[in-house]
């Protein structure tokens, strides 16, 4: 009889890393996608303290993304509407850039528990509508091995340049 690690985890047997940036932004999360061997989809467990946001407002151009919500409540920014999170909501953000834009937001008194579950699709582009901003990651996906990355860009969009400036 052989010895394999099983194709499941426990959410429970995960262990948190911290995230946190300025007032707004704070998670806990933890993947389980790729410790599991998964290729091409992408899974983190996610824990929001009250009051806060994992990520910015931004919409993705490669990457499908669905949130499962485990427990607790939020509000989810779409397309510039929003809409009440509850337990046992999944939602599915396509990969439309700024018309898919999404940010999940605990606006409850308790933590706020969810599975994101992406494509691992790269080259992507991703937009940040509420700060002009947008993203470029090849070689590794967003939420992939940042150290496999070939390109790796933050810019905003007002800095374009010409397809021709400085070329000689």
């Amino acid at each position: 009889m052989t010895s394999t690690q099983p194709p499941f985890v426990n959410l429970d047997a995960l262990e948190l890393r911290h995230q946190e940036h300025g007032e707004c932004y704070e998670a806990h999360m933890a993947s389980f996608a790729a410790p599991l061997g998964a290729k091409m989809l992408g899974g983190r467990l996610v824990v929001v303290p009250p009051g806060k946001r994992a990520w910015p407002y931004h919409g993705h151009h490669a990457n499908e993304e669905i949130f499962v919500i485990l427990s607790g409540t939020g509000c989810l920014r779409y397309a510039g509407d929003e809409h009440a999170l509850r337990p046992d909501d999944v939602v599915l953000c396509p990969a439309q850039g700024t018309a898919s834009a999404h940010q999940i937001i605990n606006d409850g008194d308790t933590e706020l528990r969810y599975l994101a579950i992406s494509t691992m699709s790269e080259p992507d582009v991703i937009d940040y509508p509420d700060s002009g901003k947008f993203a470029v990651m090849a070689g590794a996906a967003p939420g992939g091995d940042k150290v496999r990355r070939s390109v790796d860009h933050v810019g905003r969009y007002v800095d374009a340049v010409s397809y021709w400036d400085d070329e000689k």
